[in-house]
């Protein structure tokens, strides 16, 4: 018997000895393989904009008047008057150019005192020849005086009258002359206070959104002046790479959120048919495509969504249901192949597989594995291909 107990203790200790020394089973983390959602988005800071926005611009040259509106006040279509321009103030003028106003207006005194002349002078050749028509017409009744020399006389008369009259046209023509080259000099002392203006009224029912010419001022014509919109007509506009954007298809769903309200439902309204390029933050050129979404909530979930404010937005570019999905950290690429760790009997086994469609936590299994499969998620160095593993939460 006392032979016997030396004769256990060792075969105790090298059986310790097997058991500290044999390979342990790898604990990882497991997930299973299952049939899920799926649903392939891409996500796109994007800006929220009014769709008719109506900029008011000066119809004709003059001195603008202060405006009075701000941005966030209603408009009336017809009805408001957005803004009201009134005539400039005259040139002022230069040492030369007021010599040469002076110089004209006293041509057009010396022009006026001409033309008075000139008719004075045919006034008196009028009454001349209205007399000698009377005298030659009381001779032609006596037969004094032949039929010719009564035409003659009267043929003058009329010739003075016409005279006459075209000097009084023409002195007409000289005093306004004169008036003209002396409203140059005259200073203007009437002010702009009490002229008539042209008041241009809202084109559209609304909200004015930008005042782009506020103060006094002249402005030409074509100046803008404000901008007018409907807040409530909102869309939102995305720029996509075109790599992505050849996935998205009007009516696909999106959400748009991160704006500082609760997400909002929206959908792809229009896909425009081509790209711009645009420098990224890294300076890599990019061929960008601009959607537009439509939001398609209640207008009130998203009343305090304003012009220009920035939103991201999450577009479906693919989605089905009861899709054998695997999670994105099971997988890695083995050759030019993707694989993962599958779990068969307590070791782990490694499983080419093919992928389909994927997000950013899942992806598609075409083929390599079933469903209620488990795999390993993120294997280390330590997990190869027939070593002995264990689950975390079987090991705790």
């Amino acid at each position: 018997m006392r032979r016997l107990l030396p004769i256990a203790a060792a075969l105790a200790v090298i059986a310790f000895l097997v058991w500290a020394f044999l390979p342990r089973p790898v604990e990882v983390e497991l997930a299973d393989v299952a049939l899920r959602t799926l649903e392939v988005t891409v996500e796109e800071e994007g800006e929220a904009r009014i769709r008719e926005v109506f900029t008011v611009s000066a119809s004709i040259a003059g001195r603008l008047q202060r405006i009075n509106l701000h941005a966030g006040d209603e408009v009336t279509e017809g009805e408001t008057v957005v803004a009201a321009i009134g005539p400039t103030a005259p040139v002022l003028l230069d040492s030369r150019a007021r010599a040469v106003a002076e110089a004209t207006a006293a041509a057009a005194q010396a022009a006026t005192e001409l033309a008075r002349a000139q008719l004075a002078q045919a006034e008196a050749t009028r009454d001349f020849t209205a007399s000698e028509a009377n005298r030659s017409t009381a001779l032609y009744q006596k037969g004094a005086i032949s039929q010719r020399a009564h035409d003659n006389a009267i043929r003058d008369q009329k010739t003075a009258q016409a005279a006459v009259a075209s000097a009084l046209a023409n002195l007409a023509v000289r005093e306004k002359e004169l008036e003209s080259a002396l409203a140059v000099l005259r200073p203007d002392r009437s002010g702009l206070t009490n002229r008539c203006c042209v008041e241009m009224l809202a084109p559209v029912s609304g909200r004015v959104l930008r005042v782009l010419t506020e103060s006094e001022q002249v402005v030409q014509p074509g100046t803008p002046i404000l901008e007018i919109g409907d807040p409530g007509n909102l869309e939102i506009v995305v720029d996509l790479l075109s790599r992505d954007a050849v996935r998205v298809t009007e009516g696909s769903l999106a959400t748009v959120s991160g704006w500082g309200g609760a997400a909002l439902p929206a959908a792809v309204e229009r896909v425009e048919p081509s790209a711009v390029t645009r420098v990224s933050a890294l300076g890599i050129d990019e061929q960008r495509v601009t959607i537009i979404l439509r939001l398609s909530g209640p207008s009130e979930d998203w009343r305090a969504l304003g012009h220009g404010f920035r939103v991201f937005a999450r577009i479906a570019l693919w989605r089905q249901d009861d899709v054998l999905t695997i999670p994105v950290g099971a997988l890695f690429r083995d050759g030019s192949d993707w694989a993962t760790y599958l779990v068969r009997d307590g070791r782990a086994i490694l499983q080419k597989i093919t992928l389909g469609e994927r997000n950013d936590d899942l992806a598609q299994v075409l083929d390599g594995l079933q469903a209620d499969d488990r795999v390993i998620l993120h294997p280390s160095d330590q997990v190869v291909s027939g070593v002995r593993v264990v689950s975390i939460a079987d090991a705790t």
